[in-house]
C-alpha cells in the first residue's frame, strides 16, 4: 500500500506547483487586468498605455499638421500680398517722373507745353501794370529797365528776365487788350497772364504771375514789383544771389501794420475777425511794393493756387500763404529806401539801394515825373548791372 501510493503526487503539491506556475507566468509576462473600456474591451496595461500614448502622438501630428498647413497658407497669402505690393510699387516708380514734372511744371504757358522745357534763368521780375499805366510803363522804359537789344543780352548774359505783368479785360478781345498787345508788339517786354484785371484782384494776379513764370521760366527767384517803384537791377541781383544756396527764401522789407477793420479806409479788411481781437495786427509780411520769393516757394504757389485762400491785400495774402512753411523770412530795408535825399545818401556812402519809393504814396509820388530824377540821384553804375555775378 505504501509503494503504490509513491508514484502519485499530492493534491496539495499539485496546487502549490499550479500556483507557482501562474505566478512565474505573471512575472514573465507583466500583464495585469484592466478595468472594461467604455467600448467594452478589456486590454492589458502595456497595450492600453501604448494605444495611449499613440493616440496622443496622433493628436500631436493632427493638430501640427493643422498648424503647419495654417502656416503654410498665412505664407501664401503673405507672398500674394507682397508679389502685389511689388507691382503697385513698380507702377508708382514708373508714373512718379511724370508726376513730378506735372507738379513742378504748371501748365499754364503755351511755350512750355509747345517745346516741353522752360529757359533757365537766374531771376524772373514781374512789374506788376494796370491798362490805365502806359505812362509809366514808358517812365521805366527810359529809366531802369533795358530796352530793346540790351534786355534781349540781360535775359542771355545774365538771366535777369524784366516783364510787365498784365492780365485780360472783361471783355473778349477789347480796345484795351488790342492796345495791349500792340505795346508789346513793339517793345515785347509785357507777359499776359490768365487773369480778369480788376484792383481788388491784386491777391489772384499775384497767384497769376507766380504760376505764368514758374510755366515759362526755370528761376531761382521770382520778383513782384509796382509800376511806381525805382530798382537797381544788377543790386537786386546780388543781393539774391546772397541767398541762392537756401532753399526757401521769402525777402522784402517786413512789416506788420494793424488790420483795418473799418470799411471807410483804404485797406479795409473784411475778414478782419479771422485776426483775432480789434486792434491786432498783421503777422510779418513783405511789403507789396517789391519782394521776391526762391523757385521752390513760387512752386508752391503755383501749384496750390486754386486752395490759398485771398485776402483783401496782395502782400497780406502771400505772407498768409507762407506762414506755415518752413520759410526764412528776410528783412532787408536796403529793398526799400526812400526817394531822394535818402537812397542819394546812401548811393555817395557806396550803399546803393535795391529799390527807392515813398511810404507816403505806397510808392514813387507822382512817379510819371519824378522817376528820372529818382533816377538820376540814385541809380547805380552800368558796371554794377553787367558786372553783376549770377
Amino acid at each position: 500500500m505504501k509503494n503504490r501510493n509513491r508514484g502519485k503526487v499530492s493534491p496539495n503539491w499539485i496546487a502549490i506547483l499550479c500556483i507557482f506556475s501562474f505566478a512565474l507566468g505573471m512575472l514573465f509576462s507583466n500583464r495585469v487586468w484592466t478595468p472594461p473600456e467604455s467600448d467594452g474591451r478589456i486590454m492589458f496595461g502595456r497595450r492600453h498605455k501604448q494605444e495611449i500614448d499613440l493616440a496622443s502622438v496622433s493628436d500631436d501630428c493632427d493638430t501640427k499638421n493643422s498648424q503647419k498647413e495654417d502656416i503654410v497658407g498665412e505664407f501664401n497669402k503673405a507672398q500674394v500680398a507682397i508679389h502685389s505690393l511689388d507691382n503697385s510699387i513698380a507702377k508708382i516708380q514708373s508714373e512718379l517722373p511724370s508726376i513730378r514734372r506735372t507738379e513742378a511744371v504748371p501748365s499754364t504757358s503755351a511755350d512750355s507745353e509747345r517745346n516741353g522745357t522752360r529757359k533757365k534763368a537766374f531771376m524772373v521780375i514781374g512789374i506788376n501794370t494796370a491798362f490805365s499805366s502806359r505812362r509809366r510803363r514808358d517812365s521805366i522804359r527810359e529809366t531802369w529797365m533795358p530796352q530793346g537789344e540790351k534786355l534781349l543780352r540781360l535775359e542771355q548774359e545774365k538771366g535777369i528776365i524784366v516783364r510787365f505783368m498784365i492780365g485780360h479785360s472783361a471783355t473778349s478781345n477789347s480796345i484795351l487788350d488790342r492796345a495791349i498787345d500792340s505795346e508789346d508788339d513793339q517793345h515785347k517786354d509785357i507777359l499776359r497772364l490768365d487773369h480778369i484785371e480788376g484792383y481788388h484782384e491784386l491777391s489772384a494776379k499775384t497767384k497769376a504771375f507766380f504760376s505764368a513764370g514758374v510755366a515759362k521760366w526755370d528761376a531761382e527767384f521770382y520778383v513782384k514789383v509796382d509800376d511806381d517803384v525805382h530798382v537797381n537791377l544788377g543790386t537786386l541781383a546780388a543781393t539774391l544771389a546772397r541767398h541762392r544756396l537756401k532753399p526757401r527764401v521769402y525777402t522784402g522789407c517786413m512789416k506788420s501794420g494793424p488790420v483795418l477793420y473799418k470799411k471807410s479806409v483804404k485797406y479795409h479788411e473784411p475778414e478782419f475777425w479771422k485776426f483775432g481781437e480789434t486792434g491786432n495786427k498783421y503777422f510779418r509780411h513783405a511789403t507789396g511794393q517789391i519782394y521776391a520769393i526762391s523757385k521752390e516757394l513760387a512752386t508752391y504757389i503755383a501749384n496750390n493756387k486754386p486752395i490759398l485762400h485771398k485776402y483783401a491785400n496782395e502782400d497780406v495774402s502771400l505772407g498768409a500763404w507762407l506762414i506755415g512753411l518752413e520759410v526764412e523770412h528776410i528783412d532787408d530795408r536796403n529793398m526799400c529806401c526812400g526817394t531822394p535825399p535818402e537812397c542819394e545818401w546812401k548811393a555817395q556812402a557806396g550803399n546803393v539801394c535795391v529799390a527807392s519809393f515813398d511810404w507816403s504814396c505806397s510808392g514813387i509820388c507822382k512817379s510819371v515825373e519824378r522817376i528820372k530824377h529818382v533816377h538820376a540821384k540814385c541809380s547805380e553804375s552800368p558796371a554794377t548791372l553787367w558786372g553783376a555775378l549770377v
